[in-house]
Protein backbone atom coordinates (compact mmCIF):
# COMPACT_ATOMS: atom_id res chain seq x y z
CA UNK A 1 0.00 0.00 0.00
CA UNK A 2 0.99 3.34 -1.16
CA UNK A 3 -0.37 4.96 2.04
CA UNK A 4 -3.63 6.61 3.38
CA UNK A 5 -3.98 10.13 3.27
CA UNK A 6 -5.69 11.44 7.31
CA UNK A 7 -7.62 14.69 6.84
CA UNK A 8 -9.36 16.27 9.64
CA UNK A 9 -12.17 18.99 8.28
CA UNK A 10 -12.70 21.56 11.16
CA UNK A 11 -13.80 25.00 10.43
CA UNK A 12 -10.24 27.27 11.24
CA UNK A 13 -8.10 23.86 9.91
CA UNK A 14 -7.88 21.28 7.76
CA UNK A 15 -5.35 18.74 9.46
CA UNK A 16 -3.41 16.06 7.56
CA UNK A 17 -1.40 13.30 8.11
CA UNK A 18 -0.11 11.11 4.63
CA UNK A 19 0.65 7.87 6.70
CA UNK A 20 3.07 5.71 4.61
CA UNK A 21 3.52 1.92 5.56
CA UNK A 22 7.17 1.47 7.17
CA UNK A 23 7.53 4.83 8.64
CA UNK A 24 7.08 6.23 11.74
CA UNK A 25 3.81 8.65 11.93
CA UNK A 26 6.49 11.15 13.16
CA UNK A 27 8.22 11.14 9.77
CA UNK A 28 4.97 10.97 7.88
CA UNK A 29 3.97 14.03 5.94
CA UNK A 30 2.18 16.33 7.73
CA UNK A 31 -0.13 19.43 6.89
CA UNK A 32 -1.99 22.43 9.30
CA UNK A 33 -3.91 24.73 6.56
CA UNK A 34 -6.85 26.85 6.30
CA UNK A 35 -10.17 25.04 6.57
CA UNK A 36 -12.09 24.94 3.02
CA UNK A 37 -14.81 27.23 4.81
CA UNK A 38 -12.28 29.39 5.35
CA UNK A 39 -11.35 29.95 1.55
CA UNK A 40 -15.09 29.75 1.15
CA UNK A 41 -15.69 32.93 3.31
CA UNK A 42 -12.69 34.48 1.90
CA UNK A 43 -13.62 34.22 -1.82
CA UNK A 44 -16.69 35.39 -0.41
CA UNK A 45 -15.46 38.17 1.45
CA UNK A 46 -13.06 39.54 -2.32
CA UNK A 47 -16.45 39.55 -4.07
CA UNK A 48 -18.39 41.54 -1.74
CA UNK A 49 -15.87 43.52 -1.83
CA UNK A 50 -15.95 43.86 -5.27
CA UNK A 51 -19.64 44.30 -5.50
CA UNK A 52 -20.17 41.15 -7.43
CA UNK A 53 -23.10 38.74 -6.68
CA UNK A 54 -22.36 35.16 -5.00
CA UNK A 55 -23.92 32.35 -6.10
CA UNK A 56 -22.64 29.40 -4.62
CA UNK A 57 -22.10 25.83 -5.95
CA UNK A 58 -21.14 22.81 -5.38
CA UNK A 59 -21.76 20.01 -2.54
CA UNK A 60 -23.32 20.26 0.75
CA UNK A 61 -20.02 21.35 3.49
CA UNK A 62 -19.39 22.81 6.65
CA UNK A 63 -21.16 26.07 7.41
CA UNK A 64 -17.77 27.91 8.52
CA UNK A 65 -18.27 30.67 5.58
CA UNK A 66 -22.10 32.10 6.79
CA UNK A 67 -20.92 35.04 8.48
CA UNK A 68 -19.51 36.00 5.33
CA UNK A 69 -23.04 35.75 3.26
CA UNK A 70 -24.38 37.67 5.90
CA UNK A 71 -21.82 40.24 5.57
CA UNK A 72 -22.33 40.11 1.92
CA UNK A 73 -26.51 40.38 2.18
CA UNK A 74 -25.90 43.64 4.62
CA UNK A 75 -23.82 45.23 2.14
CA UNK A 76 -27.20 44.65 -0.16
CA UNK A 77 -25.55 42.44 -2.53
CA UNK A 78 -27.47 39.47 -3.79
CA UNK A 79 -26.64 35.40 -2.52
CA UNK A 80 -27.84 32.83 -4.73
CA UNK A 81 -27.15 28.62 -4.21
CA UNK A 82 -28.03 25.32 -5.65
CA UNK A 83 -30.09 23.21 -3.68
CA UNK A 84 -27.11 20.70 -2.72
CA UNK A 85 -24.87 24.30 -1.57
CA UNK A 86 -27.60 25.51 0.32
CA UNK A 87 -27.81 22.44 2.72
CA UNK A 88 -24.57 23.86 4.18
CA UNK A 89 -26.47 26.73 5.56
CA UNK A 90 -29.69 25.57 6.58
CA UNK A 91 -31.23 21.87 6.80
CA UNK A 92 -34.35 23.21 4.70
CA UNK A 93 -33.70 25.13 1.43
CA UNK A 94 -36.92 26.22 1.64
CA UNK A 95 -37.08 28.46 3.99
CA UNK A 96 -33.58 30.29 3.13
CA UNK A 97 -35.05 33.16 0.88
CA UNK A 98 -37.14 33.96 3.93
CA UNK A 99 -35.17 33.61 6.61
CA UNK A 100 -32.02 34.70 4.93
CA UNK A 101 -32.55 36.52 1.62
CA UNK A 102 -30.65 33.87 0.07
CA UNK A 103 -32.29 32.67 -3.40
CA UNK A 104 -31.74 28.87 -3.80
CA UNK A 105 -31.47 28.53 -7.57
CA UNK A 106 -30.07 25.67 -10.00
CA UNK A 107 -28.32 27.99 -12.01
CA UNK A 108 -26.12 31.42 -11.55
CA UNK A 109 -28.15 34.30 -12.25
CA UNK A 110 -26.99 37.43 -14.23
CA UNK A 111 -24.54 39.58 -11.96
CA UNK A 112 -23.45 36.81 -9.52
CA UNK A 113 -19.85 35.01 -9.60
CA UNK A 114 -19.98 31.09 -8.86
CA UNK A 115 -18.33 30.13 -5.49
CA UNK A 116 -17.84 26.50 -5.55
CA UNK A 117 -17.78 24.52 -1.84
CA UNK A 118 -16.49 21.64 -0.81
CA UNK A 119 -14.75 19.74 2.38
CA UNK A 120 -12.91 17.79 0.24
CA UNK A 121 -11.48 18.56 -3.57
CA UNK A 122 -9.40 15.73 -4.84
CA UNK A 123 -7.95 17.93 -7.59
CA UNK A 124 -6.28 20.62 -4.76
CA UNK A 125 -5.01 17.51 -3.00
CA UNK A 126 -3.18 15.91 -6.13
CA UNK A 127 -1.77 18.84 -7.10
CA UNK A 128 -0.33 19.64 -2.77
CA UNK A 129 0.83 16.24 -2.96
CA UNK A 130 2.55 16.04 -5.90
CA UNK A 131 4.33 19.79 -5.27
CA UNK A 132 5.50 18.29 -1.78
CA UNK A 133 6.98 15.09 -3.17
CA UNK A 134 4.44 12.78 -1.84
CA UNK A 135 3.27 9.71 -3.18
CA UNK A 136 -0.57 9.88 -4.08
CA UNK A 137 -1.95 7.79 -1.37
CA UNK A 138 -4.25 4.41 -1.84
CA UNK A 139 -6.97 5.60 0.32
CA UNK A 140 -8.84 8.36 2.12
CA UNK A 141 -9.92 8.77 5.40
CA UNK A 142 -11.69 11.50 6.60
CA UNK A 143 -13.78 13.02 9.39
CA UNK A 144 -15.96 16.42 10.03
CA UNK A 145 -18.51 17.97 12.51
CA UNK A 146 -21.61 16.72 11.08
CA UNK A 147 -24.35 18.67 12.93
CA UNK A 148 -26.68 16.16 10.25
CA UNK A 149 -29.68 16.98 8.44
CA UNK A 150 -32.94 17.41 10.88
CA UNK A 151 -36.19 19.68 9.30
CA UNK A 152 -38.39 21.51 11.26
CA UNK A 153 -36.29 21.22 14.42
CA UNK A 154 -33.08 22.45 16.25
CA UNK A 155 -30.54 21.34 15.12
CA UNK A 156 -28.57 21.26 18.64
CA UNK A 157 -30.98 18.98 19.83
CA UNK A 158 -30.94 16.72 16.35
CA UNK A 159 -26.97 15.71 16.29
CA UNK A 160 -27.58 15.17 20.26
CA UNK A 161 -29.95 12.67 19.72
CA UNK A 162 -27.51 10.68 17.68
CA UNK A 163 -25.02 10.51 20.65
CA UNK A 164 -28.31 9.32 22.98
CA UNK A 165 -28.92 6.95 20.35
CA UNK A 166 -25.59 5.70 20.31
CA UNK A 167 -25.06 5.47 23.95
CA UNK A 168 -28.43 3.72 23.88
CA UNK A 169 -26.91 0.80 22.87
CA UNK A 170 -24.03 0.26 25.91
CA UNK A 171 -21.09 1.81 26.07
CA UNK A 172 -20.11 1.46 22.62
CA UNK A 173 -16.62 1.49 20.96
CA UNK A 174 -15.37 4.97 19.39
CA UNK A 175 -14.01 2.94 16.46
CA UNK A 176 -17.61 2.03 15.66
CA UNK A 177 -17.89 5.47 14.83
CA UNK A 178 -15.92 5.59 12.03
CA UNK A 179 -18.36 4.85 9.24
CA UNK A 180 -18.52 2.54 5.97
CA UNK A 181 -22.20 3.19 5.81
CA UNK A 182 -23.14 6.97 6.61
CA UNK A 183 -26.29 7.52 8.88
CA UNK A 184 -28.86 8.85 6.84
CA UNK A 185 -28.82 11.94 9.08
CA UNK A 186 -25.57 12.74 8.56
CA UNK A 187 -25.77 14.32 4.92
CA UNK A 188 -22.49 16.56 5.62
CA UNK A 189 -20.85 13.27 6.13
CA UNK A 190 -22.20 11.93 2.97
CA UNK A 191 -20.91 14.11 0.67
CA UNK A 192 -17.34 13.78 2.09
CA UNK A 193 -17.35 10.26 1.28
CA UNK A 194 -18.48 10.86 -1.41
CA UNK A 195 -15.40 13.43 -2.20
CA UNK A 196 -13.12 11.02 -0.47
CA UNK A 197 -13.83 8.18 -3.00
CA UNK A 198 -15.98 6.19 -0.85
CA UNK A 199 -13.64 5.71 2.03
CA UNK A 200 -14.56 5.29 5.80
CA UNK A 201 -15.79 8.95 7.60
CA UNK A 202 -16.42 9.76 10.90
CA UNK A 203 -17.14 12.58 13.26
CA UNK A 204 -14.36 14.64 14.37
CA UNK A 205 -14.79 14.56 18.01
CA UNK A 206 -14.97 11.04 18.54
CA UNK A 207 -11.74 10.60 15.82
CA UNK A 208 -10.03 13.50 18.26
CA UNK A 209 -10.73 11.60 21.64
CA UNK A 210 -9.89 8.08 19.72
CA UNK A 211 -6.05 10.00 18.45
CA UNK A 212 -5.32 10.43 22.07
CA UNK A 213 -5.62 6.61 22.96
CA UNK A 214 -3.12 6.20 19.50
CA UNK A 215 -0.12 7.10 21.89
CA UNK A 216 0.47 4.13 24.21
CA UNK A 217 0.81 5.89 27.53
CA UNK A 218 -2.08 8.06 27.05
CA UNK A 219 -4.03 5.01 26.36
CA UNK A 220 -2.87 3.26 29.72
CA UNK A 221 -3.39 6.24 31.44
CA UNK A 222 -7.42 6.37 29.81
CA UNK A 223 -7.76 2.70 30.73
CA UNK A 224 -6.27 2.43 34.11
CA UNK A 225 -8.32 5.69 35.75
CA UNK A 226 -11.35 6.65 32.74
CA UNK A 227 -10.96 9.98 31.52
CA UNK A 228 -13.15 13.09 30.41
CA UNK A 229 -11.51 13.92 26.81
CA UNK A 230 -12.30 17.35 25.92
CA UNK A 231 -11.83 18.51 22.76
CA UNK A 232 -11.78 22.28 22.23
CA UNK A 233 -12.38 22.98 18.73
CA UNK A 234 -12.82 26.43 16.72
CA UNK A 235 -16.49 26.42 16.63
CA UNK A 236 -17.71 23.49 19.27
CA UNK A 237 -16.55 22.12 22.70
CA UNK A 238 -16.75 18.49 22.85
CA UNK A 239 -16.31 16.56 26.27
CA UNK A 240 -16.50 12.25 25.62
CA UNK A 241 -16.18 10.37 28.97
CA UNK A 242 -14.33 7.12 28.22
CA UNK A 243 -12.31 4.09 29.25
CA UNK A 244 -10.87 1.03 27.38
CA UNK A 245 -11.85 2.92 24.00
CA UNK A 246 -15.75 2.82 24.55
CA UNK A 247 -17.77 6.06 25.07
CA UNK A 248 -19.58 6.74 28.60
CA UNK A 249 -20.51 9.63 28.29
CA UNK A 250 -20.88 13.13 25.87
CA UNK A 251 -20.84 16.80 26.84
CA UNK A 252 -21.18 19.18 23.49
CA UNK A 253 -21.50 22.99 23.73
CA UNK A 254 -19.95 26.13 21.33
CA UNK A 255 -16.38 27.31 21.80
CA UNK A 256 -16.65 30.88 23.74
CA UNK A 257 -20.36 31.15 24.27
CA UNK A 258 -19.53 30.15 28.15
CA UNK A 259 -16.50 32.33 30.11
CA UNK A 260 -13.55 29.89 30.45
CA UNK A 261 -14.26 29.57 34.10
CA UNK A 262 -17.84 28.69 33.44
CA UNK A 263 -17.07 26.11 30.83
CA UNK A 264 -14.71 24.47 33.16
CA UNK A 265 -17.16 24.45 36.05
CA UNK A 266 -19.36 22.57 33.55
CA UNK A 267 -17.13 20.30 32.40
CA UNK A 268 -15.76 19.17 35.56
CA UNK A 269 -19.42 18.51 37.03
CA UNK A 270 -19.99 16.64 33.92
CA UNK A 271 -16.92 14.29 34.93
CA UNK A 272 -18.70 13.34 38.17
CA UNK A 273 -22.17 13.26 36.18
CA UNK A 274 -23.84 16.74 38.34
CA UNK A 275 -24.76 18.04 34.66
CA UNK A 276 -27.73 17.55 33.26
CA UNK A 277 -28.82 17.67 29.22
CA UNK A 278 -30.89 20.62 30.55
CA UNK A 279 -28.42 22.95 31.74
CA UNK A 280 -26.30 22.33 29.22
CA UNK A 281 -28.72 23.24 26.41
CA UNK A 282 -30.34 26.23 28.08
CA UNK A 283 -27.18 27.77 28.07
CA UNK A 284 -26.45 27.50 24.23
CA UNK A 285 -24.95 24.17 24.09
CA UNK A 286 -26.08 20.98 22.33
CA UNK A 287 -26.53 18.57 25.67
CA UNK A 288 -25.17 15.99 27.43
CA UNK A 289 -26.02 12.36 28.15
CA UNK A 290 -24.51 9.32 29.50
CA UNK A 291 -24.73 5.83 29.80
CA UNK A 292 -25.22 4.07 33.38
CA UNK A 293 -23.19 5.15 36.16
CA UNK A 294 -21.15 4.67 38.25
CA UNK A 295 -18.31 4.70 36.33
CA UNK A 296 -15.10 6.28 37.86
CA UNK A 297 -13.46 9.20 35.06
CA UNK A 298 -10.41 10.90 37.34
CA UNK A 299 -8.37 12.22 34.66
CA UNK A 300 -9.59 15.21 32.33
CA UNK A 301 -7.50 15.47 29.01
CA UNK A 302 -7.75 18.64 27.00
CA UNK A 303 -7.15 18.80 23.26
CA UNK A 304 -7.86 21.06 19.95
CA UNK A 305 -6.45 24.61 18.63
CA UNK A 306 -8.17 26.67 21.26
CA UNK A 307 -7.70 24.76 24.72
CA UNK A 308 -5.30 27.22 25.96
CA UNK A 309 -8.59 28.96 26.77
CA UNK A 310 -9.20 26.39 29.59
CA UNK A 311 -5.62 26.47 30.93
CA UNK A 312 -5.89 28.09 34.96
CA UNK A 313 -9.55 26.99 35.24
CA UNK A 314 -9.40 23.50 34.98
CA UNK A 315 -7.58 20.91 36.76
CA UNK A 316 -6.52 18.87 33.64
CA UNK A 317 -3.27 17.36 31.38
CA UNK A 318 -2.74 19.45 27.83
CA UNK A 319 -1.40 16.96 26.01
CA UNK A 320 0.56 16.37 22.76
CA UNK A 321 -0.18 13.01 21.88
CA UNK A 322 2.32 11.39 19.99
CA UNK A 323 4.25 14.69 19.70
CA UNK A 324 1.65 16.84 17.32
CA UNK A 325 -1.83 17.98 19.26
CA UNK A 326 -3.07 19.50 15.69
CA UNK A 327 -2.78 16.09 14.60
CA UNK A 328 -5.44 13.99 16.89
CA UNK A 329 -8.24 13.79 14.66
CA UNK A 330 -5.61 12.30 12.10
CA UNK A 331 -4.11 9.69 14.28
CA UNK A 332 -7.64 8.66 15.89
CA UNK A 333 -9.00 7.99 12.49
CA UNK A 334 -5.94 6.02 11.72
CA UNK A 335 -6.46 3.85 15.06
CA UNK A 336 -10.19 3.85 13.85
CA UNK A 337 -9.36 2.12 10.86
CA UNK A 338 -6.91 -0.27 12.23
CA UNK A 339 -8.77 -1.77 14.87
CA UNK A 340 -12.43 -2.14 12.40
CA UNK A 341 -10.20 -4.48 11.04
CA UNK A 342 -9.33 -2.02 7.92
CA UNK A 343 -12.78 -2.11 6.14
CA UNK A 344 -12.46 -0.17 3.31
CA UNK A 345 -15.80 -0.05 1.73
Amino acid sequence: MAGILCVDVGSGTQDVLCWQPGLSIENCPKFVLPSPARRVGARIRELTARGAGVHLCGANMGGGFVRAVRAHLQAGLGVSATPRAALALTDDPSTLEARMGVRVLERCPEGHVPVHQADFDPGFWQGLLAQAGVEAPDMVLACAQDHGCHPGQSSRLGRFRLWERFLAQGPGRLADLLYVEVPAELTRLAELQEAIGGGPVMDTGPAAALGVLHDPELEALVDGEGALVVNMGNSHVLGLLVRFGRLHGVYEHHTGMLEAPELARQLERFRTGAVDCAEVFGAGGHGCAFHGGGEAFRETLVIGPRRAELAGHLAARFPAPLGDMMLTGCFGLLKAWQERGRPTG
